[in-house]
């Protein structure tokens, strides 16, 4: 055995522990991120693209990752690290996305379809049938228009906020996970402003209608034509509500995160 055989071999378990190292954080944050962490997709499928981005990365995060294990720290410390500062961030990610699912459940109430239910693994339960449309619909927009790129980008650039070995700020992660509910509150609002616009005209209208002829049966009239209307105004919207959803979560992920 040569020299360089020798080298090779007493560095492989230094690269081996880096490479699971960086693995606990990216398959922490894939876990979780939205499309890729969908129940729809296998668990064999999220694991394979879990590595898949750990192999990506490595060549260029080994050198901030592999001075860890020499730090003295031990390797149980570093893993509870790693996952917790990965689960943080795609937490981050996943709390700014449910405002797709927010603005949907506001249209369905607005329509008169908050009693159609179906059930969503990403929301932990049962939700209304146009919060699952339109959060399905906002993860084909963000896809095309690239946003998981910048997710991607967002782990890669992680470890310059949070290097490896450090314990991660719990304080700052949630100051910046309640900011971030805020701003998803807001955006779902803004997004189904048209709707909630629609519902106030119609309920105002149809108060008007019961006062002037209190005998016709309004709720029976009125049921009918709130889908019919409403659906249509969600039809002629929903293209401005997922392009707008897209350019917002592109602007927080270039300019509002803080990494």
């Amino acid at each position: 055995m040569d020299a360089i055989d020798l080298a090779t071999l007493l560095r492989l378990p230094i690269d081996t522990a880096a490479f699971l190292l960086l693995f606990c954080r990216v398959g922490a944050v894939v876990m979780l991120l939205p499309a890729f962490s969908e129940d729809g997709v296998p668990p064999q499928i999220r694991l394979v693209m879990a590595l898949g981005f750990t192999f990506g990365m490595y060549g260029m995060l080994e050198g901030r990752v592999a001075p860890a294990l020499g730090s003295g720290i031990a390797m149980p410390l570093l893993v509870m690290g790693e996952v917790a500062v990965g689960l943080a961030l795609g937490m981050i990610v996943r709390i700014l996305f449910s405002a797709a699912a927010m603005a949907g459940a506001l249209a369905s109430q607005q329509v008169g379809l908050s009693s159609a239910l179906v059930a969503d693994p990403a929301m932990g339960g049962q939700t209304p049938l146009l919060a699952r449309f339109v959060g399905v619909a906002a993860v084909v927009t963000c896809m095309a228009a690239g946003v998981h790129h910048l997710w991607i980008a967002a782990i890669f650039h992680s470890y310059a906020s949070f290097p490896v070995g450090g314990m991660p700020p719990a304080a700052d992660f949630a100051h910046l996970a309640i900011s971030v509910m805020g701003q998803a509150t807001a955006l779902a609002l803004s997004l189904a402003a048209p709707l909630i616009l629609y519902g106030m005209l119609f309920n105002l209208g149809l108060g008007l209608a019961a006062r002037v002829a209190p005998a016709i049966q309004v709720f029976f009239i009125s049921q009918p034509l709130n889908l019919l209307l409403g659906l249509s105004v969600l039809a002629m919207t929903i293209g401005a509500m997922l392009t707008a959803f897209a350019h917002a979560m592109t602007t927080f992920m270039q300019d509002g995160w803080t990494l």
